[in-house]
């Protein structure tokens, strides 16, 4: 089935999936003493091998109920789901990427949970509001969310405190301003930020911050020559322009945390899987110089946003064991199961009840990052925006190396958005039509 042929099908098939899972769920939760059931659940890369530890449990809680992990590369992921579907064999459970969602409901891969998730009581009460939305399409939730992550900033306090900040700003123009004292105070050959050009979170994240919504029209047009992305281009651009950040890709960079080290740069953009990292590879003696701190707004602290990041439990939409798939998924979403992950992952919990227990609400370095969680966007929900993600990166890399100014690499942006989305108006432009029909009718 094409792409095409899914999204003219998709109506139908949602309701017949809607009417399905809502009779599952007024039947309770996995039976008891269902023998002989098997649920197929594939998970990516580290978190398929960890999650293995808390199915064994969930197998212990359900006798008769087996579940069977496949671990997925990352690096295969997506092709291998695309070749699934196409097969027919897509597992009863999915870990899938948050920007992944909306592709795979425009194939009718996956079951709407809405009623599952109330009967659970998962809501954007129990998780991060911005996360959960990723995984609303259309007004209809595809998956919900199992672990997190965000962009925050990574930062050297001694090197601010010597330039005078002996605390992280919250706005664009006091953290401009820092960023421009971190540099007289470092020289000509080091900087206030690494923001590497092959990079697009880092730009994502600032328009986010303005209230661009990147894409208009229902994520049927561009939006990157509208003021909102246009402040936050600007801004980005003026960073490298002033040589407040190196004009270098992340493959520059020989050992991104010896660089941090030695002071070529202050501040860096990144996300949780760096906390690990940095407190592993910094030496001793700045074990307590290096701190994390949400995104500077652009007008304070109460604009601050980042991106919502991480990845969510999909159920099949032809799984032959709805009711044991998503106990398996509730397993998975209790606080506790949430708090063992997060221990043998490092992956910050989706459910903020988790976020109360002392080793992530003491932990500063980790407390940013539940901070700024509370303050991020989904980026644009259409199966398209990943492609138009690189050429914003591309784009930006231009404005980086001096080869296109922020005005023509918006309007450019816009072009090419506008052609990648082209059968985008044409499905919704059929849809809107069948829909007017039907009511004349």
């Amino acid at each position: 089935m094409t792409r095409a042929s899914a999204a003219r099908a998709w109506p139908a098939a949602a309701l017949a999936a809607l009417a399905a899972l809502a009779l599952l769920a007024g039947c309770g939760g996995a039976p008891a003493g269902h023998r002989g059931v098997e649920i197929r659940f594939w998970a990516m890369g580290h978190e398929g091998e960890v999650v293995q530890e808390l199915v064994r449990d969930f197998e212990r809680e359900h006798p008769g109920v087996r579940v069977a992990v496949q671990q997925i590369p990352w690096s295969a992921a997506h092709e291998k789901l695309l070749t699934s579907f196409v097969g027919d064999a897509l597992p009863d459970v999915t870990q899938l990427g948050n920007t992944w969602i909306a592709e795979f409901t425009a194939l009718r891969a996956l079951a709407p949970l809405d009623r599952l998730a109330a009967s659970s009581g998962l809501d954007t009460s129990t998780c991060f509001p911005g996360v959960w939305d990723t995984n609303v399409i259309e007004g209809v939730l595809y998956g919900v969310p199992w672990y997190v992550d965000t962009r925050v900033l990574f930062y050297r306090r001694d090197l601010l405190a010597r330039a005078g900040f002996p605390e992280m700003p919250g706005s664009w123009a006091e953290w401009r301003r820092a960023m421009e004292a971190v540099k007289r105070t470092a020289g000509p050959n080091r900087f206030a930020i690494l923001l590497p050009a092959n990079e697009f979170a880092p730009l994502v994240a600032l328009a986010l911050e303005t209230g661009s919504p990147l894409l208009a029209d229902d994520g049927t047009r561009g939006a990157f020559s509208e003021p909102e992305f246009r402040r936050a281009l600007d801004f980005y651009a003026g960073l490298f322009r002033d040589r407040l950040a190196p004009p270098v890709t992340n493959n520059e960079i020989a050992n991104l945390y010896q660089e941090f080290a030695r002071g070529y740069f202050a501040m860096y953009i990144t996300g949780p899987w760096n906390l690990d990292e940095f407190r592993a590879r910094m030496p001793d003696s700045l074990q307590s110089q290096w701190a994390t701190a949400p995104l500077p707004g652009p007008d304070g602290p109460e604009s601050s946003a980042s991106l919502a990041g991480g990845s969510s439990l999909v159920l099949s939409r032809k799984s032959k064991h709805p009711r044991e798939a998503w106990a398996l998924v509730e397993f998975l979403l209790r606080p506790e199961s949430q708090l063992r992950f997060y221990r043998l992952s490092g992956d910050l919990p989706a459910r903020l009840e988790a976020w109360r227990d002392p080793a992530l609400a003491a932990e500063p370095r980790v407390r940013a990052f539940g901070e700024q969680l509370r303050r991020v966007k989904p980026t644009p929900k259409v199966p398209e925006w990943e492609l138009i993600a690189n050429r914003l990166q591309e784009h930006a890399e231009g404005i980086v190396r001096g080869a296109a100014t922020p005005e023509a690499a918006a309007a450019a942006l816009d072009r090419e958005a506008n052609r990648i989305l082209e059968k985008r108006r044409w499905l919704l432009s059929r849809r809107h039509a069948g829909d007017a029909a039907a009511e004349s009718r």
